[in-house]
């Protein structure tokens, strides 16, 4: 595909599909996720999931 950076997919629905939403996430379960990835330090994380935080 061009660009390389395209997305293709196939994408299904049904009528009697469910669906949900994301919670907001707490300060104590960012911190678990820092601990459990070593490799990212907690302000990425952050930033990276700041549309969700509840704080």
């Amino acid at each position: 595909m061009m660009p390389a950076a395209s997305v293709s997919g196939w994408y299904y629905s049904h009528p009697e599909s469910k669906y949900f939403g994301v919670g907001k996430i707490n300060k104590d379960q960012v911190e678990d996720l820092a601990k459990r990835r070593p490799e990212m330090d907690l302000e990425t994380i952050e930033r990276w999931l700041r549309p969700v935080l509840d704080y």
